[in-house]
């Protein structure tokens, strides 16, 4: 679980210095890459957390 919450932040981090990257030079695929990068992230999180709550709920 530990792991999985670092792979979380990882990614977030991840896909922030891709935007700082797009910031810096104005190339369009640093910003597709972060917003993949995060779409997934957060799906995946979403996931994580809801198999934690359908745990305790059950």
């Amino acid at each position: 679980m530990l792991l999985f919450r670092w792979l979380i932040l990882l990614l977030l981090l991840v896909s922030g210095v891709c935007f700082a990257y797009y910031a810096a030079t104005g190339q369009p695929r640093f910003r597709a890459i972060g917003w993949v990068v995060l779409k997934w992230t957060l799906l995946a999180a979403l996931g994580f957390f809801a198999v934690l709550i359908a745990e305790r709920v059950l």
